[in-house]
């Protein structure tokens, strides 16, 4: 008689195995990140290039975001007789939703790719095991600068996303609409919070963070050859955004039931 065949793991087993690899890994990187020698010099080179690659599309991006949102809510006011909240309702929007999402869909897009294709591209040529035989950290060494590098760059990038957004949001509205300039910004004065940009950079700061965890984890396991490293830097881009928009629901969520308003 025949041995018996031994059961596989269970579908849920081998859909959670990866998300406690990932979990795992994002330990790893902040236990890393406070562990000497810092590798300041790396850390330079990729703050720069994923700054260089998603500075201009971010500020582009950002500008039809703002304009839709003013357009949108100053349509909305006017049916409801509150015109003079409109700078109020937009800028608000942009602070504490727009720019912190899209400086996240680009850094995911642009340096999230970037990572996700170099550290695979150094995995599949066997770099990283040739680190670990010569007592080298590649945890340390290659992807505590780059997670750092895409998590302060997306801080950057959000107060930048945030100034073009409010920016086009004003002229669509008072140049294209015809608001009023003065009322537009009063509103705006009267009801924001120091608390709304400190939540808006805290969203960009973790965003970009979780989505360098998820560049460096597909990186880090690619399937096999060079066609196996692009369909990990399209699984990283495709699970950063999912990630992101999942914690902005939690912080937003958490914001507004611990922040309370401020009137008017």
């Amino acid at each position: 008689m025949s041995a018996p065949q031994q059961a596989g793991p269970s579908p849920i087993t081998r859909a959670l195995t990866p998300v406690g690899r990932l979990f795992a890994l994002g330990l790893d990187i902040t236990k890393q990140i406070f562990r000497p020698p810092f590798q300041l010099r790396e850390y330079i080179e990729q703050t720069w290039f994923v700054t260089k690659v998603s500075a201009l599309p971010t500020a582009l991006f950002t500008i039809p975001f703002g304009a839709t949102i003013a357009l949108l809510l100053a349509s909305l006011t006017q049916q409801f007789g509150a015109q003079s909240q409109t700078g109020a309702g937009s800028v608000l929007a942009i602070v504490q939703q727009a720019a912190p999402i899209v400086t996240a869909l680009l850094i995911s897009g642009a340096g999230g790719s970037a990572v996700c294709a170099d550290l695979g591209a150094r995995t599949i040529r066997e770099e990283i095991d040739a680190m670990k035989v010569l007592g080298i950290s590649p945890i340390q060494r290659l992807v505590v600068p780059r997670v750092l590098a895409m998590a302060t760059t997306a801080v950057v990038l959000n107060g930048l996303a945030t100034v073009v957004g409010v920016g086009g949001g004003y002229f669509f509205n008072v140049i294209i609409q015809g608001g009023t300039p003065g009322a537009y910004v009063a509103s705006f004065s009267a009801i924001a919070q120091v608390s709304d940009i400190v939540v808006s950079e805290v969203k960009a700061f973790l965003f970009g963070f979780v989505a360098g965890i998820v560049a460096a984890y597909r990186g880090l396991n690619p399937p096999p050859g060079a066609k196996g490293v692009g369909d990990a830097v399209n699984q990283s881009v495709v699970i950063s955004f999912v990630l992101v928009f999942l914690i902005n629901l939690v912080l937003t969520a958490l914001y507004l039931e611990l922040v309370p308003p401020k009137g008017i």
